[in-house]
């Protein structure tokens, strides 16, 4: 049964990713609303499997959130897809560079979504 983080700030781009990742047998989605929410969800003692999160957030970003949990030994092996309306190579490169598993621009094709979540979850 994995357990997914969903990182997002948008209610209702995080409704669409929630919703989507409900599909795969016996998903738990975890939501978080920006990157130390994020990190508290983390530290709550419940493993996580992946870990789904927009670059732009307020409070604490994307990018941030990847090279923290990259840093940190608990958690560095999660596997991180980072989902973006920024079309941005910058953005693709910097994510990529720190430690992002995937990279996969908004507006999101839920199957493309799926099957890059269950590549990594080793489901496929």
């Amino acid at each position: 049964m994995p357990n997914i983080l969903v990182v997002e700030d948008s209610p209702t781009m995080r409704q669409l990713i929630s919703f989507a990742m409900r599909r795969l047998p016996n998903a738990n989605v975890i939501e978080a609303t920006d990157g130390v929410d994020a990190l508290k969800k983390l530290s709550e003692g419940r493993k996580i499997d992946i870990i789904l999160a927009d670059i732009n957030m307020p409070v604490m970003d994307g990018l941030k959130l990847v090279s923290l949990v990259r840093g940190n030994p608990e958690y560095k092996d999660i596997p991180i897809i980072i989902i973006t309306t920024e079309g941005a190579e910058e953005d693709r490169r910097r994510a990529m560079e720190i430690g992002a598993n995937a990279f996969l621009a908004k507006p999101i094709q839920t199957q493309e979504l799926l099957n890059t979540v269950k590549k990594h979850l080793g489901l496929l």
